[in-house]
């Protein structure tokens, strides 16, 4: 394992770094509220220092306003809060009613759930109107996320990407939070002739899907079946539902690891578990088995498809955990294996350049400066939360074999991204987390003269993961509420 970890190493150990992060924090969103215009468009990643937008979909715009959210939850300063509030107001309506992608977890769960599980918190004013805003925007995102079905010929589906319905994206994982909280709230689908469709059926799906054609097990399924490796895009025939191949977006190739959508998948799968044992058996079984017009029908052809992931054929609570528990460890353990002594990976595990670095170069820290292949810290953001919730996981659910291993690789992580050369201490500098790559297929990251790959700049995905990483440890060491997405429903409570 590349990854050195410090057994002894815990989330208060790590508060005064939490601490500085937040003070520099908070310096960052002044900036950029002070500087940002809205006809802009959305800000994305940084170009000198200097956040500035890219069209491609507007999937950062919950970020802005959601680090401003979690930077009130952090210090209490209402100024952030005031930020995140009136942001999310008055440019987030366009967000929940978006038909056109994928992220609606991303947008609006980082804004509309940030804000409404605030005042369940009591961290803010309790405002009736408020809450019934909040509430609906959150059902009315669920849905309309949901609505984007491709059904396969098995009977089950996928929600699909922007690329179009023959598209399925490992990155949506993380964004069925959105079904989650939709569902929790009482919220359904509907479609023809009045049929109530599943919010959390189709999530279950959905996740089932992406383990089935996203996540690699080790099983001879091609040539490049490595165990815990994960393809960006899964492709479909759309007119008879087969599967057909893998292919990567933004990632070097369909048989390397793009490790941002990797650390998608560990977090996804981990936040998803922590989700359905707060749903309960019964409400899982009643959803999975008797809703829909076709379900019997339908989850015969699920289980047949099932069999090669699991001993049993039944859809039980107890499957479906099985099979995304596999998902999540196998994952985070191909990133274990995978990533730099530090926990920093480079952005493809098969990027055409590696073999001119260091043969042993996993086996020391990261070097964002080498001149060969970038490092992406915000995959090492996403993944840290992903390997600690899911070493939470594991551990409330009696099953600690591996659980403390998965806690110390997250708690390392975030003790390397906590510091520099990671945490962006310049105060002319946008960024919070430096060496953030976004889409280096396409040329979009910005190389400074002097470099020959991309480093130094920041991404509002990173930013807004670090800081959300480092809000549920600073809530940690602090004795606070343990930070869920699904906390901003009442009926539910959030584990230890």
């Amino acid at each position: 394992m590349p990854l050195k970890i410090d057994p002894t190493l815990t989330a208060k150990k790590l508060l005064p770094r939490l601490e500085r992060m937040f003070d520099l924090s908070g310096e960052k969103i002044l900036s950029i509220e002070k500087g940002w215009k809205p006809e802009q468009g959305t800000p994305v990643f940084t170009v000198k220092g200097r956040y500035t937008s890219r069209g491609w979909t507007e999937w950062t715009q919950g970020f802005q306003y959601g680090s401003a959210l979690l930077q009130f939850d952090a210090t209490g300063e209402r100024q952030f809060l005031e930020i995140g509030r009136r942001g999310t107001l008055e440019r987030m309506a366009t967000h929940v009613s978006h038909i056109g992608v994928h992220d609606h977890g991303f947008n609006n769960i980082s804004t509309y759930g940030n804000l409404l599980r605030l005042m369940h918190e009591g961290k803010i004013e309790w405002n009736d109107r408020e809450k019934e805003l909040y509430e609906l925007a959150l059902k009315v995102s669920g849905a309309v996320q949901a609505a984007r079905w491709t059904r396969l010929g098995d009977g089950t589906g996928f929600v699909y990407s922007f690329n179009g319905a023959h598209s399925l994206f490992v990155d949506t994982l993380r964004s069925c939070r959105s079904l989650a909280v939709a569902h929790q709230l009482g919220h359904a689908l509907m479609g023809e002739q009045d049929e109530r469709i599943s919010l959390l059926r189709r999530l279950v799906e959905h996740a089932q899907n992406t383990a089935l054609y996203n996540v690699y097990y080790g099983e001879d399924r091609d040539g490049y079946d490595v165990a815990g490796r994960t393809a960006h895009e899964a492709v479909f025939n759309v007119a008879s539902g087969e599967f057909r191949c893998p292919n990567s977006q933004q990632g070097y190739s369909p048989f390397s690891t793009w490790t941002r959508g990797l650390a998608w998948a560990i977090c996804g799968y981990a936040e998803q578990l922590e989700f359905l044992r707060e749903v309960g058996d019964k409400a899982l079984e009643l959803e999975i088995y008797f809703r829909g017009k076709h379900q019997s029908r339908d989850l015969a052809r699920v289980m047949k498809r099932l069999r090669r992931l699991a001993a049993t054929a039944a859809m039980s609570p107890e499957e479906i955990r099985y099979w995304m528990t596999r998902a999540a460890t196998v994952t985070a353990d191909f990133y274990i294996a995978h990533c730099c002594a530090d926990g920093i990976p480079m952005w493809d595990t098969g990027a055409p350049n590696h073999h001119r670095l260091p043969a042993n170069y996993l086996d020391k820290p990261a070097d964002p400066f080498n001149k060969w292949e970038p490092v992406d810290s915000s995959a090492a953001a996403i993944a840290a939360q992903g390997l600690i919730r899911l070493g939470n996981y594991l551990h409330a659910t009696r099953n600690t074999q591996q659980s403390a291993r998965y806690r110390e690789a997250g708690l390392a992580i975030a003790r390397t991204l906590l510091d520099e050369p990671y945490l962006s201490k310049n105060a002319t500098h946008q960024g919070l987390l430096l060496h953030s790559v976004y889409h280096r297929p396409n040329g979009w990251d910005y190389i400074a003269p002097g470099q020959k790959v991309p480093n130094g700049e920041s991404s509002m995905w990173g930013d807004y993961h670090l800081r959300e990483l480092a809000l549920m440890l600073l809530r940690k060491a602090r004795g606070e509420q343990y930070l869920t997405f699904f906390s901003c429903v009442p009926q539910t409570k959030s584990s230890p």
